[in-house]
This record gives structure tokens, sequence and C-alpha cells, in this order.
């Protein structure tokens, strides 16, 4: 193995000056964000690869190795993806120094069964060369999932190679590309999208333009008649209609915001401005329309769909965990594409509530889904389905979820920073020391608990250099000093700017006022129409009925000066908010009683506890709720 430049997965984009670029010189030192990373390396990881191990996605490789090999163990094709997931994050940790003897065993013997199972053309999926199989390679393209398998195995290559300097799954994943590059040269589309993001990606580490070219004709080839649907529509695949036509953000939420992400780095690459402007219309459209208050994508049960404008009930919500990666993803690329500050206040919106939320506490269970309520009476599945939790899983049938957390976990270094000709960009706040750009600098904070930011500058280039500083969409009245003299810029597009001439030990401060905060939901959201959500800085908060012991979480009504005047509070380090609430009246027994109601019963006053929502459901399957009552309509109007 040779040493090779360390750099970010994804969107190491070569682009043109001035254009913002992804910075790989970052390591998390500090505050949740390295504590989520540690809790990675020593509970998510070490249980993830006990889990593929029992579930048989190695054996589903070894047996491959066999005369007469043993059936393969699972219910779907794209099994092997789970394997491919886990080794891009272990090529994380194990690059940066995080990873013991375990995982590097575990990670060498993947990949030498990787390298010792794939066919002689290059192709390699545990499922279809198995000689039992029911179908053949490439025949059922909406439902195989094999250029999916694709992508992941060429993410997880790109990630050795930049991370460990090692070079031999990239190898194995080239092969694979190759044959892809042939058979695909003329039509052809997976039904599920991901492999046109890990497609740019390879193109990016090789040089070769052919997986560019391919990347592009996936995303054009949507919506043409080359796929054929099964169980659902063209939407649910977005092939319904050419992608540049999508009037709406639609389908399978995983399978559209991968889409939109890959489409996004051929962008980058190709400079198209035609699928810029669909990209953005779809990305607007999604943020005023389609997205919870969790930054959660999908309101739909039934086909993990996304649905109508406006349709987002939270105890139906589907937000899986992988959607909330796929959506980061699209930030991410959106955010190198403009530099809009706007992409990354989605992005941290995401990443702290419906990303967060599908690990557990102690990093060993998880949610598939994430509901924004839980009533008293849902049932739960116990037993051996479930792995005996009573609200989060060991494991699932489709363990897609697991091992895209551990994977994410892994790689949030690559998302702090980003630097543009002249300045250095901060795109998200923790304790990081940033190397591999002209400003070095130590970053400290407790965020997202509390607002205050402190920046000492190491190493400094020797002309005026800017400090460029995310100030989130939510926060008011950010402030900045320099060497302890404030700074008089003011925030512009989200971003606050101070270039001067460094020297080593400069100190900037940057303070973000956290008040609580009050958030209604626009009148076409019938679901919670005259409910409050409460938020401080980039946590959305609930309640569960443990933290409402004098009433149940369905009958608090609180006010918006209530909530804005919520006392904080400490527990296991997470900040929490104490509530004055009513608790409401019973309500009237007949389900749709005729208004006007008579007089209300006397109501009482009780408190709350609202917890961070990512923290939910670590105690046991009680009632929980993010939107409550309030004695207000819609955007503040007082009911009479």
């Amino acid at each position: 193995m040779t040493s090779k430049q360390v750099k970010p997965l994804s969107g190491a984009v070569r682009t043109s000056a001035g254009a913002v670029r992804p910075l790989a010189g970052v390591r998390i030192t500090g505050g949740l964000l390295h504590h989520w990373q540690r809790r990675n390396g020593t509970a998510t990881i070490p249980h993830t690869i006990e889990q593929l191990r029992a579930a048989g996605n190695v054996a589903n490789l070894s047996r491959l190795l066999e005369q007469d090999p043993a059936p393969y163990r699972g219910r779907y094709p794209f099994l092997d993806t789970d394997l491919y997931k886990t080794l891009e994050g272990l090529a994380y940790e194990l690059g940066d120094g995080r990873a013991g003897k375990p995982v590097r065993e575990f990670f060498e013997e993947v990949v030498g069964l990787l390298e010792r199972v794939q066919a002689g053309d290059g192709y390699l999926n545990s499922f279809f060369q198995d000689p039992a199989a029911a179908k053949k390679p490439w025949e059922d393209l909406a439902w195989g999932h094999e250029l999916y398998n694709l992508g992941h195995l060429i993410q997880a290559a790109v990630a050795a190679a930049r991370r460990m300097g090692d070079e031999r799954l990239l190898r194995v994943a080239e092969r694979f590309a190759d044959l892809v590059v042939q058979r695909f040269a003329d039509e052809g589309v997976c039904g599920h999208p991901e492999v046109e993001m890990a497609l740019v990606e390879l193109y990016r580490e090789t040089g070769l333009r052919a997986y560019l070219d391919l990347a592009a004709a996936f995303v054009d080839r949507r919506g043409s008649g080359q796929l054929k649907h099964s169980i659902f529509a063209g939407d649910y695949f977005q092939d319904h209609v050419p992608f540049r036509e999508l009037p709406s953000v639609t389908g399978h939420a995983v399978r559209m915001a991968y889409l939109a992400a890959g489409a996004a780095d051929v962008f980058l690459e190709t400079g198209d401005r035609s699928l810029f402007e669909a990209l953005e219309r779809l990305w607007d459209d999604m943020v005023a329309t389609k997205l919870y208050v969790t930054g959660g994508l999908g309101s739909r049960h039934s086909d993990e769909a996304i649905g109508d404008r406006y349709e987002l009930p939270s105890e139906r919500a589907y937000s899986e965990t992988c959607a909330a990666i796929a959506v980061m993803q699209w930030a991410w690329r959106m955010f190198l594409a403009t530099g809009g500050a706007k992409y990354l206040d989605v992005f941290e919106r995401v990443l702290y509530n419906a990303y967060a939320v599908g690990l557990s506490a102690d990093g060993r269970a998880f949610f598939y889904d994430n509901p924004l309520q839980r009533r008293p009476d849902h049932e739960q599945r116990s037993g051996a389905e479930s792995g005996g939790e009573p609200l989060r899983r060991a494991w699932f049938t489709c363990p897609c979820c697991p091992p895209n957390i551990v994977r994410w976990m892994a790689q949030l270094a690559d998302y702090v920073a980003a630097e543009r000709d002249g300045a250095l960009l901060v795109a998200a706040y923790t304790g990081a020391r940033v190397e591999g750009t002209e400003l070095g600098l130590v970053m400290e904070s407790a965020y997202p608990w509390d607002g205050d930011v402190r920046i000492t500058v190491e190493r400094a280039p020797d002309g005026p250099y800017g400090l460029v500083l995310r100030v989130p969409g939510w926060a008011r009245g950010a402030a900045v000093t320099v060497n302890g003299e404030p700074h008089a810029a003011q925030a512009r597009d989200g971003w606050l700017s101070v270039e001067r001439r460094w020297a080593a030990g400069d100190e900037v401060r940057l303070t973000l006022p956290m008040p609580v905060r009050a958030h209604g939901s626009h009148p076409y959201l019938d679901a919670t129409r005259g409910a409050a959500s409460l938020a401080r800085g980039p946590l959305v908060y609930c309640v569960e009925q443990q933290d409402s012991p004098d009433a149940a979480v369905d009958d608090l009504m609180i006010g918006v000066p209530e909530i804005v005047n919520a006392n904080t509070g400490r527990r296991d380090d997470a900040v929490v908010l104490t509530v004055t609430a009513t608790a409401a009246p019973p309500p009237s027994a007949e389900l749709y009683p005729e208004l006007p109601l008579e007089q209300a019963l006397p109501e009482t006053t009780v408190t709350a506890t609202f917890v961070p929502y990512f923290l939910w459901g670590n105690r046991g399957p009680e009632a929980m709720r993010v939107w409550v009552r309030t004695p207000y309509a819609t955007h503040g109007k007082k009911a009479k």
C-alpha cells in the first residue's frame, strides 16, 4: 500500500477558480459530534460487524468459494451493500487511526473475499452469482439493485484508497465498473439510483471520463421508458418523466434524494445549467412543502414514499434514516455548487434530528422509520422480529439503515469546512482541528448545546485571508470578536466574513444566541394545524410521557409565551426544556362533536420537560409528541 493524499469522499470536485471546494484536512476533537464518533467506533461498528456475521452477509460471499454452495441467506438481492457501507465507514476509522485489530481483521477478511469471488468479467453480486439464483444477472433492473450494489462498492473503494492508501478494493470496483460501462453504453438504468454519485466519484479518483459520462446518461435515461415497472408505477422510481421535468420530489424517498445528489454531482463536473435549474427548483419545493420540521423526508409507509405537498402526518411519518442521509448528501452538493448557506441549514437540521434519532443512545439499536408522534395505544412489535427491544431494533430484515449510519458517522469531519480561493468557510461548529488549507485553526465549541465558538489560528498565510463563518437561519443577533475586539461586519446571506492578515495565536469568538423558539406550520399542513413545536439552536424537541407525569402528552396545551420562556436545564449532558403547560380538560367522547362545544371544564397547570428529539425512545414505549396543542390557531392568531 502507498500513502495517498487524503480527500473527502463526496464532492471532491474539479471546480473552476472561486468555486467552493470540500476540505478533508479536518479532525473532530470535541463536542457532541466527537461523542457520536467515539460511540460509532466503540459500540455501533462492533455491533454492526456482529450482526453482519449473524445475518449471513459475510457467509453469502464465502459460500461462493465452495463446490456446492449453501443457499443465499436473506430476502433481498442487495445485502452486499451492507458490507460495502460498513467497509466505507471502516476506511475512515482505520485511516484516521480510530480503529483497532478486530476492525482491521474484518476489513481484511471482507476485502479478501471480494477479490476472490469476483467473476472473471468483473461482475460481483453474491445473490446473482449463486448458481441456484432464481434470476440471471441484469434480468430485473427495476428490483435487482445490481447497479445500486456497484455504487456502494465504489464508494467504499474510493474511501479505502483515499483514507488508507489501500487500492485493492478500488481495483475490484474498477473491474465491475468497466463491465457496467460496456454493458450499459447505450441503454438501461437501475431501479434504485445511487450509482450515479459513485460513478462521478470514481471519475474524480481515476480521471476516466467514461464513468462521468455513464453517470450523466443514467440521470438522463430516467423517464425515457427504459425501466420496466412492476409493483409500483413509474413515479415510485422517478421514472415517469425525465428528471429535468419532475414537478416535485416524488416517489421512494431514498431513491429520490440519491438521484438528486447524483445529478448534482454530474452538474458539479459538467456545468449543465438545465440540470442545476431542475435541482434548485426541486430542492426549494421540497423544503417549502415536503420536509418534516425535523428534516425528515417521506410521509408514506406503503411505498416508503414522499407524499403530496403538505402531506406530513406526525404519527405516520416514515422519514427513513437512509433518506435523512440522502438529503444531507444532496444538501452538501448544492452548497458546493452555490456556496449557499441555506443548504447547510437543512443539512444541519437533518443531522441533529432526522438522522441522529435513527441511533439509540448506546449505539446498538436503531430506528428505520422516524415518526414525530407515538400514541399511547400504539402496538409495538416485540420478540424475535424486533430483537426484543421495546422500541428500537438491534437489526432489520432489510438492514440498510444501520451500516448507513456507520459510514456517515465516520465521515462527519468531511462536512465541517470548505474552502474558496482566499477564504476558509466554516460550515459546522464542533471541536475540531482544521488543516490542509492556508489557514490552519483549532475550533472549540459545545455546540449544539450552546452557541459559543472559539477559533484559534495555528498557521497563517503571508497575506490577507478570509475566515467565513456560517450564521444559521435560526440565529438572531450573532456577534463576532477578533482578539477581544468587536467585529463590525454583519451576516449576509447566512455568512459572516472576517478578512485580515492573520497571525498564529489570533482568536475569533462567535456567539450565536440560542433562545427557545416556537414554530407553527403552514395552514395547508392539516396534521399540525393549531399546534406548535419547540426548538433551540438546531435541535427540535419532543415530550415523552415519562416527562409529563401530571397530564397525558395528548392533553398538553402550551402557548407561545410559555414556550419561549421555557427553563433550560441539563440531563445526561443534554440540554432539556421545562415548560409550564395547561392540561386541557377531557375532550368530548364523540369523535366528531357538533360545534360550538359547550363551555370547557376548568384547566389545570402542569409542567412538562422536553428532550431533544434525537434522544426519544431510549426509555421505553410510551407516548411522544413533537407537535403540541396551543391556544393559538395557525400563524399565531389566537383562537376564539
